[in-house]
């Protein structure tokens, strides 16, 4: 009898592709459900805890009570505005981390965040702008100026943009802006104590009518760094095999960075800089999904939703009747993680 021919690398890879694919979409389902029930808590948790029933209740049905008041006016506002900047906080870091080849950049190795808390304390000192409200404009300001700086020098030279020039040119500018802002809150008190407490980051006070001017601005960098997945999955290769692949070299940086003032930058002006989710949360997507940017990067924005409202939560229930900034409590939260994340050997470069 005629032997069965055994199966090729091409059929066994076919079934392998489909099982892999499944498991992606079934993490990301998963993600999705736990975005959702961190949302409710996010609702329910704080000063004064509010049941799950009742907050389901109360967001489709405005009844006139005190809890539908705290529900629908200070706390869904507060975590739609979470789940914003959490969302491109995370997008931002898989960016840069994508177009730089470093798994240990994050949007401030471009120096945005020095940037627009440079802008911020300029406007304090300078024109005696108070409120987070006249704060935000200055600090996306001065994170898209201190951008296309650090992209204009890093494009100097023959080559053009390369990841190396953006991070020393990033690396530069960011010790000129944290000097800045070292002589100007050391000569001027008055800026320092208004501008201590918008540096730490905060969901606190943060509404609708703060967030809805940027969401335009997150909107947009989110659109573009979807439609650059794979762009930057060729340039991962390397800038030859990248251009071997058809993709546009020099364009898919510029919008890269583009993406990423634009969702830091916007992420930073309502919130202030908060640290550790752009450089935690693409390792902790990828240890999910692998380096594939068409995965990582709806990945890193649930995972980056899901890290910031867990420290806002965190933050408000942890020194009850007080609260603990996000700011202070992602720093907790994401070095462990990072240190255990990194220690992984699969992961530790991209």
């Amino acid at each position: 009898m005629p032997r069965p021919l055994a199966s090729g690398p091409a059929e066994t890879a076919v079934p392998e592709q489909r099982r892999l694919r499944l498991t992606r979409v079934g993490g990301l389902a998963i993600a999705i459900a736990i975005l959702v029930l961190i949302c409710l808590i996010s609702i329910a948790v704080g000063t004064k805890s509010i049941p799950l029933s009742e907050v389901t209740h109360v967001l489709f049905h405005d009844d006139g009570s005190e809890q539908a008041a705290i529900v629908r006016e200070l706390r869904l506002p507060r975590t739609l505005v979470g789940l914003a900047v959490g969302a491109a906080l995370g997008l931002a870091g898989a960016l840069m981390q994508a177009i730089t080849r470093n798994p240990l950049a994050d949007p401030g190795l471009l120096g945005i965040d020095a940037g627009a808390s440079a802008a911020v304390v300029l406007a304090i000192s300078l024109l005696g702008v108070s409120g987070t409200g006249s704060y935000m404009w200055f600090a996306f300001a001065g994170a898209a100026v201190t951008s296309m700086v650090v992209y204009a020098l890093g494009s100097t030279g023959r080559g053009g943009a390369t990841p190396v020039r953006l991070a020393l040119a990033g690396t530069a500018i960011l010790a000129a802006m944290t000097a800045l802002i070292e002589g100007v809150t050391l000569l001027d008190h008055e800026a320092f104590d208004q501008y201590r407490f918008w540096v730490v980051g905060s969901l606190a006070g943060r509404g609708l009518d703060i967030l809805a001017p940027v969401a335009p601005f997150l909107i947009a960098g989110a659109v573009i760094a979807l439609a650059l997945a794979r762009p930057l999955n060729a340039l991962a290769l390397g800038d030859d095999a990248g251009r071997a692949l058809g993709a546009h070299i020099g364009r898919t940086r510029a919008l890269t960075a583009i993406a990423v003032v634009l969702l830091c930058g916007g992420a930073t002006a309502v919130a202030g800089p908060i640290a550790f989710i752009g450089l935690a949360v693409p390792h902790a997507a990828r240890a999910i999904v692998g380096p594939d940017l068409r995965w990582l990067v709806p990945y890193a924005m649930l995972l980056g939703a899901i890290l910031l409202l867990s420290a806002d939560v965190i933050g408000r229930v942890i020194i009850q009747p007080g609260e603990l900034q996000v700011g202070i409590v992602t720093a907790f939260l994401g070095a462990p993680l990072f240190v255990a994340l990194v220690r992984r050997r699969r992961i530790a470069q991209l």
